[in-house]
């Protein structure tokens, strides 16, 4: 449910010349797949780990959630890496990931996606319950505006770029000449 595929054209990426072209884990390349994760809105690179960190953390012990808020409240590295995973939770639209995946993915994968987006939810309601908010980048007003304001031009962008994908990935949408894709703008 991303543009990954699309993405893997173009010469983008550390060292693309030397990955092989098989198209398997070992031919990923990370900048493109982060990218096109980041394009969906819905960030799976930067969420999933965390998410999976803390239930597992939580399910040894319920108390070492206290731990995990006495960590935020006191140590600074641990307290601005989840202020910028929050960051990331304030940027992510989990409503726009779905319609990726409505329209992109196979119906016998859409469970996968819903799964995905609960993991999301929760990983999220962990994360601001860690750090002591009620709402996502409630520390941070001027960047919560700044966010806001732009949220309607980006999720333009998102339903237009789902739709086109949908669109060229038809095999019955013929072109006489496909669009060049490039990393020049």
């Amino acid at each position: 449910a991303t543009p990954e595929t699309e993405y893997g054209r173009m010469n983008i990426g550390s060292r693309p010349s030397k990955r092989k072209p098989s198209g398997g884990i070992e031919s990923l390349r990370a900048i493109p797949w982060i990218f096109a994760w980041t394009q969906t809105r819905f960030h799976l690179p930067v969420w999933l780990g965390f998410g999976g960190a803390f239930k597992h953390i939580l399910k040894k012990d319920i108390r070492n959630f206290h731990m995990l808020q006495e960590m935020y409240n006191e140590w600074p590295f641990f307290r601005v890496t989840i202020d910028l995973v929050e960051m990331v939770f304030a940027k992510g639209n989990p409503g726009i990931a779905a319609l990726y995946d409505r329209l992109l993915v196979s119906e016998g994968l859409q469970p996968l996606g819903e799964k995905l987006r609960a993991n999301y939810e929760e990983t999220q309601k962990l994360l601001l319950q860690v750090a002591g908010h009620k709402d996502l980048l409630e520390g941070d007003p001027y960047l919560k505006q700044r966010l806001r304001l732009r949220d309607a031009y980006i999720t333009t962008m998102n339903v237009c770029q789902a739709y086109t994908l949908k669109r060229i990935r038809d095999p019955d949408y013929h072109v006489a000449l496909r669009p060049h894709l490039s990393k020049e703008v």
